[in-house]
């Protein structure tokens, strides 16, 4: 059984009808094209949502108040005050698993510089806290630990704040601000990080000593969270079950009761984000996909219409000594090689739409070899299963009947 002229055989078929075999890759070039770049696009998109959210610490460890019972009813977070220093030093103090550590209380308000005002946030914190969110100040310096014993009003502002507030004047080191009233002066500009994940800007912030904040501004003795970095991504996991027991003991809770507190990590929030993005992406393939069913079923309607008009040509083989399964052979060849020419203009049609849709569109993508072998595994079990049942017929022909047949 010669195959090489088995494929000539079927090849020259093909281009006899080039507008037909064209129209009949058509179904196929679309869905390899769609599952192509959905593939792309789903692999971009899990990747930035992993660079985002290790953009804020790749090692960061946080704990918020979390939902707890009280009285017979579930507390929700805004409802707790359950996170005290006392739990911020037990941590510091006990935890071996953890690099850097600080307290969090934030508020929002009016910043205002002279004539210029904008809404923003500040955050009290430690001088820790821009070494958990791998952060720079750009100008000037990070506060100190003096600055938080001595309740000082100085803070480092974003970008964001600094264009809004002073937006004529290089240099603000030195500069001061009010928010809600209490003066702060301006020590250092932090490095520009731009969005985050979730569209917020991570510039628009002022942070300051956490003593200062928690007296001065919210009039607070309790913290809104408490972030850290474990030494390493590794270990994160393991930091969070130590942590975990730490503030069972601070907070004496029996065995059946629940945690007044929440302790996760980054990898668990990129596992989350991740799961949820791949389940979209498997949706939008599976709708891709119909397309390469659609082009299947062209495919096995085509191939019907040319075992009908080649009737005559499969008796001619079969008088002159063709078995059966030459005619098999010829007609499913003719029909993967239908389904693989569609698959390689569908892989060159799919990495020009990715790329039109990353320059125009601006989203992230991300091309992987394996969505092209898929693709092509696809093409070529589309050729078989939709192209097996006409070819069967042929096979089966009688050569008597299939010569006299007009």
């Amino acid at each position: 059984m010669n195959y090489s002229n088995l494929i000539k055989i079927a090849w020259k078929a093909i281009m006899l009808n080039k507008t037909r075999a064209m129209l009949t890759m058509l179904g196929i070039i679309i869905g390899v094209a769609s599952v192509i770049a959905m593939l792309a696009i789903g692999e971009g998109s899990k990747e930035s949502i992993k660079k985002n959210i290790s953009s804020m610490g790749a090692n960061m460890i946080t704990v918020r108040p979390g939902a707890g019972m009280m009285g017979g009813v579930r507390q929700g977070m805004t409802d707790m005050q359950s996170l005290k220093m006392k739990d911020y030093q037990a941590i510091k103090q006990q935890a071996v698993l953890l690099k850097d550590i600080s307290p969090l209380v934030n508020g929002s308000g009016q910043a205002i510089a002279g004539a210029n005002n904008w809404p923003t946030s500040i955050y009290g914190a430690a001088t820790a806290y821009l070494d958990i969110r791998e952060w720079g100040v750009e100008d000037g310096s990070m506060f100190t630990e003096d600055d938080i014993n001595a309740y000082a009003k100085v803070a480092v502002i974003g970008k964001t704040v600094q264009e809004n507030l002073f937006p004529n004047e290089k240099e603000v080191i030195g500069k001061m601000i009010r928010f809600k009233n209490i003066p702060f002066k301006v020590i250092g500009v932090l490095k520009e990080k731009g969005e985050n994940t979730f569209g917020q800007d991570q510039d628009d912030i002022i942070i300051a000593p956490y003593t200062a904040v928690q007296k001065r501004i919210l009039a607070q003795d309790y913290l809104q969270s408490i972030v850290a970095s474990a030494i390493s991504e590794d270990q994160a996991g393991a930091a969070v079950v130590e942590v975990t027991s730490i503030l069972e003991k601070s907070h004496q809770l029996r065995e059946d009761q629940d945690n007044d507190f929440n302790v996760s990590s980054q990898q668990e929030l990129i596992k989350t984000f991740s799961a949820t993005s791949e389940m979209l992406t498997v949706l939008l393939v599976a709708i891709a996909g119909i397309s390469l069913i659609v082009g299947g079923i062209g495919i096995m309607n085509i191939m019907y219409v040319s075992v009908k008009e080649r009737t005559r040509e499969i008796g001619l083989r079969m008088a002159i000594g063709a078995k059966g399964k030459h005619i098999l052979l010829q007609f499913l060849i003719e029909s993967i090689l239908i389904s693989l020419t569609g698959g390689v203009l569908g892989v060159v049609f799919g990495l020009s739409i990715t790329f039109v849709i990353a320059q125009i569109a601006g989203w992230p993508v991300s091309i992987t070899i394996n969505s092209i072998v898929i693709s092509f595994v696809v093409c070529t079990v589309t050729g078989v299963f939709f192209g097996w049942y006409p070819a069967r017929k042929a096979a089966q022909s009688d050569p008597i009947t299939a010569l006299r047949y007009e």
